[in-house]
């Protein structure tokens, strides 16, 4: 089975993604892109269903790991009783598809090695025809090929490919694994990586850039770095995670496939990349946003696929049996043909936001933002599934008109503040309207507190965001009542769940329950901080933090009595909240707050 979640690293090329366990075993790797089929699935299963691992054969006393600076250049050491090795992988950032380099070296003494290379293309299903070819070992099935070299002899053993050699202390070995569609002919021993300084200086580059000074730093740069290794670089895309179906709750059925691109992610992660010094990859995100949704307004999706795919058909792969027996193994995701009305207020958000940061879209952004309103000034009475993809009946839920209203209400500031032509008095007469409706209807004056849905005595932490959008001030006494209805009734540890789960599915329409939802308690850091309650808002930034694991990843939730990260890994939502929540902090302090 795989390792706890907290164990695993990723590394990346903006392609895909790979997760790096402690113990030196790849058990995650999509090819050639993020949401392709696995060719590594041991994450999701156990060895059989694929794995890439290098390790010392001898039983380790103690491992260290980290990434060089501020890279995603990984380096692991394994001590043993006969001496030490460090192993160093990487993906090269400059070829056409994608390579995985690893370098193992013997630091002290000699210590005896194992390679094991299990290959199981579409997802751990597919077993391919392996054979060594000019010194090469080729792994081939349908429409993939995968090519390894190593430096060491190789054989098979029980489907497996595997190596066993020493490595002395100064003695370095490279091995390297190239994918390539098998229709084409192989790539050429040049193909491989001379070493890893380009990859390390290229990331290390790209962090420089970062316009962030706070006192938290290193938390920033890691998160601005996890979010560009969950780029894809030919489109712009940012994917919500690398992963899929790791579980919300350990041996349940809330599983989910995570790589893909959320508009609602969109406002907040622009927001966040402009911010800290990215204005390249801003524009990049928002106009993939523009290129995914646009056309019908009636057909926006609240998700697309990497390069914009709007067909996200979801699957369960029934011969996985998930991570810690947490089944279904899901691919594809059906909440992408949701109706979730806060989508058309991150879209108008993302187009404010773009104006304010020069981010131009050569007019085609306001042309149809004008049509999405339209159609928004039609439809935001009705009920839909929301932030939170539920699975059961449509409700009118508090945080979805909020987010109408921020649709209007970005529309109305665009217009005003750049010029721009629009029935702006008609735009403000609904979102008055809107405004009046949430407070009529979202406030439960018995609960003392905005509630997850109109009638509802439910809390939910998405009215948390009301604040953060400007729908109301943090100082307001219904936001702090709120805010403290949310402290008493859904917290667990001093983390904020999302809402409550009966375990019935008369909630959302799922068994079961979930651990807290990490970016919901960063966006308590962001009320607390807003109210004033600087002291208290810095403490739980401050615990948030160190839920990390030692290379400074988050995943999507946090089970607090077991102590382990639970969800798809690295989660962009928990990284994106970690920066925001710095520079709400950071910014408090200099007094530039809004």
């Amino acid at each position: 089975m795989g390792l706890p979640i907290e164990d695993y690293a990723v590394i990346g090329d903006t392609h895909t993604a790979a997760l790096v366990g402690r113990d030196g075993s790849i058990d995650w790797l999509c090819v050639p892109r993020f949401d392709s089929a696995a060719c590594f699935a041991a994450v999701l299963g156990d060895d059989s269903h694929g794995r890439w691992k290098l390790a010392p054969t001898a039983p380790v006393r103690a491992i260290r790991r980290r990434y060089l600076g501020d890279s995603l250049v990984l380096e692991t050491e394994f001590d043993t009783d006969d001496g030490t090795v460090r192993l160093t992988d990487w993906m090269p950032l400059d070829g056409e598809y994608p390579v995985v380099a690893r370098l193992v070296e013997g630091v002290r003494g000699s210590v005896a090695m194992r390679m094991d290379l299990v290959v199981r293309f579409d997802y751990g299903s597919v077993v391919p025809w392996v054979r060594s070819r000019d010194g090469v070992v080729v792994a081939m099935s349908g429409p993939d090929a995968l090519y390894l070299w190593s430096a060491v002899e190789t054989h098979g053993e029980q489907l497996t490919t595997v190596a066993d050699f020493s490595l002395d202390e100064g003695q370095s070995l490279p091995f390297v694994l190239a994918w390539r569609p098998s229709h084409l002919d192989p790539p050429s021993a040049s193909a491989q990586p001379a070493g890893f300084e380009e990859t390390r200086m290229w990331w290390q580059g790209w962090a420089d850039r970062c316009t962030y000074t706070g006192p938290w730093r290193d938390a920033v740069v890691r998160s601005l770095l996890t979010l560009k290794a969950l780029t894809y670089a030919p489109t712009g895309g940012i994917v919500a995670a690398a992963t899929t179906s790791l579980p919300e709750q350990l041996g349940g059925v809330r599983n989910w496939d995570y790589r893909f691109c959320w508009l609602r992610d969109a406002a907040l992660t622009l927001t966040t990349l402009v911010a800290t010094g990215y204005d390249q990859e801003g524009w990049a995100w928002w106009n993939w946003l523009l290129r995914a949704a646009v056309g019908d307004p009636a057909k926006i999706q609240i998700m697309y696929g990497p390069a914009g795919e709007r067909r996200l058909t979801e699957l369960e792969l029934p011969w996985l049996p998930g991570y810690e027996r947490s089944a279904p193994v899901r691919a594809g995701n059906a909440a992408s043909v949701q109706y979730q009305l806060d989508v058309y207020g991150e879209i108008a958000n993302c187009m404010y936001v773009a104006r304010h940061a020069g981010l131009g879209d050569e007019g085609l952004g306001w042309d149809w933002a004008i049509q999405v309103l339209e159609f928004l000034e039609e439809v935001w009475r009705e009920p839909d599934e929301g932030i939170w993809e539920i699975r059961g009946p449509r409700r009118h839920l508090t945080h979805s008109k909020v987010m109408a209203w921020v649709a209007m209400d970005r529309a109305v500031r665009v217009a005003e503040e750049y010029g721009l032509d629009g029935p702006v008095e008609r735009w403000r007469a609904v979102r008055d309207e809107i405004h009046a409706d949430v407070l009529a209807k979202g406030w439960n004056g018995d609960r003392r507190a905005f509630t997850q849905s109109y009638g509802s005595d439910r809390l939910d932490a998405s009215v948390l965001l009301m604040p953060v959008v400007g729908f109301l001030p943090a100082t307001d006494d219904r936001i702090q009542a709120t805010v403290d209805a949310i402290q008493r009734e859904l917290v667990q540890d001093g983390l904020v769940l999302r809402y409550q789960t009966d375990g019935s599915g008369t909630v959302d329409g799922l068994p079961g329950s979930e651990g807290v939802f990490l970016a919901c308690s960063f966006w308590l850091v962001d009320d607390l901080a807003r109210m004033g309650r600087v002291d208290e808002a810095r403490a739980l930034f401050e615990r948030l933090l160190g839920l990390r694991n030692d290379l400074g990843l988050l995943s999507e939730e946090y089970d607090p009595a077991a102590g382990r990260l639970l969800g798809n890994f690295p989660q962009a939502f928990s990284h994106v909240a970690i920066v925001n929540s710095a520079r709400t902090l950071s910014e408090l302090e200099v007094g530039t707050i809004n």
